[in-house]
């Protein structure tokens, strides 16, 4: 007997939860090599500058991959709960 629920496909699911990996990658590459975490993805979000980030584990090139807007969209959205 099939199901009488529809199922919701959502690419913005799919794409907050790229970001969400591609942020705790980053952030365990930062806390490995000693820096405060926060700050840094926080300056590289106000700045883009990319020097904010590691190079360990590939965090920068990581990082640089997601679009400043689309990263900032999803923090926002996880903030909020929506």
């Amino acid at each position: 007997m099939a199901e009488d629920k529809t199922m919701i496909f959502s690419l913005n699911d799919d794409k907050d939860d790229q970001i969400k990996n591609s942020l705790i990658i980053v952030y365990d590459a930062l806390k490995k090599k000693g820096y405060n975490p926060i700050n840094q993805i926080v300056g590289y979000i106000l700045s883009e500058d990319p020097t904010y980030i590691t190079t360990f584990n590939n965090a920068r090139n990581i990082i640089s991959k997601i679009d400043r807007d689309d990263l900032l969209e999803a923090l926002v959205k996880s903030y909020l709960n929506i």
